[in-house]
């Protein structure tokens, strides 16, 4: 079985708790995704600590529990 890279993209609350989660294989897509969530941060969320980001994982199992899962 072949592993393959799984992005995940994370919104961030100022606590640090994670408020939305998204993984896929897809980098296009994670990427697009990403760029959207920083872009529909306003500057008072950025200001107040609200955080896009996106890390990659190589096994599912890293993946929060939270997250909405897409393998396509």
């Amino acid at each position: 079985m072949s592993q393959s890279t799984i992005w995940v993209n994370e919104q961030i609350d100022p606590g640090g708790i994670v408020y939305s989660c998204i993984a896929c294989v897809d980098e296009e897509a994670a990427h697009d995704c990403h760029q959207n969530w920083q872009n529909s941060l306003s500057e008072e969320q950025k200001r107040n600590g609200w955080v896009a980001n996106l890390r990659t994982v190589d096994s599912w199992d890293d993946v929060p529990v939270n997250a909405l899962k897409l393998s396509c």
